[in-house]
């Protein structure tokens, strides 16, 4: 009977999954170590295993919408909006260290900076939100230049939603005509049942996303005031220049114009 549930009776779950390299992951860089340095880098760690998730999922998003499965494209989103409420939570860990113990290690991590993530500008990028001007940032990285302008040359999620509505009979010619498209959707939702649910999910990812930047904007200034950025950043004023972006913002204004 026990055949049938493995294989490999050699395989164990710390091997399938990897634990022993992963735990070894975790490398401090403050002498003596300061308590929270093991903290500041599980939480980070984790943020980039859910990007990549968020990513996987996006891109899987993509490929269904272009083969018109839209069932599947949403419930890829509802991956993602479930991943993304974990995420905007998860930044509160970070709060609970004393703004003391922050700066026992802080500036171990100069000129290193969480406008680096490579993941992050990728979730960005194939969300529809591309800005040359990072991808600049990032033309000593080969790895991570590489990846990151496949991102920006290749049609986002933005892209491939309006696609999907041109090929469904409405106007995407130019902005206007986008926001009148929504519009028309968000007035009879049941003529357009999954396009209605797929754009709903997208706004929805949009929000999960503002939030996030929202509290880490303000878990920075809890923690640091008004302190530079470790890459030399303005910290929280940069960071509070960000709140504003959007990837659908046709979405956002559609909202506007909608009467009953």
């Amino acid at each position: 009977m026990s055949a049938e549930y493995g294989k490999d009776p050699l395989l164990s779950y710390n091997e399938y999954l990897q634990v022993r390299p992963l735990l070894e992951l975790q490398r401090t860089l403050s002498d003596p170590v300061s308590h929270d340095e093991l903290l500041f880098i599980i939480i980070h760690q984790t943020y980039e295993l859910w990007f990549r998730q968020i990513l996987h999922e996006i891109d899987a998003t993509i490929g269904w919408i272009n083969e018109d499965r839209l069932f599947r494209a949403n419930h890829s989103m509802r991956v993602v909006q479930a991943i993304e409420r974990v995420i905007v939570t998860q930044i509160h860990a970070l709060e609970t260290m004393a703004p003391i113990g922050f700066l026992e290690f802080r500036d171990k991590l100069n000129p290193a900076s969480g406008f680096q993530s490579m993941q992050f500008r990728e979730l960005e990028f194939t969300s529809g939100a591309k800005d040359e001007s990072i991808l600049a940032t990032f033309a000593d990285d080969d790895f991570a230049y590489r990846k990151l302008k496949e991102r920006f040359d290749g049609p986002s999620l933005a892209d491939t939603f309006w696609a999907l509505l041109s090929r469904n009979g409405f106007d995407t010619s130019d902005h206007a005509a986008r926001v009148a498209s929504i519009v028309k959707i968000l007035a009879q939702p049941e003529r357009h049942e999954n396009i209605y649910v797929l754009q709903d999910l997208l706004i929805e990812h949009d929000e999960s996303i503002a939030l996030w930047r929202s509290n880490h904007v303000m878990m920075v200034e809890r923690m640091l005031g008004m302190k530079r950025g470790t890459g030399g950043s303005d910290g929280v004023g940069y960071l509070t220049s960000t709140l504003r972006k959007k990837f659908f913002p046709e979405l956002w204004e559609a909202r506007t114009h909608l009467t009953a």
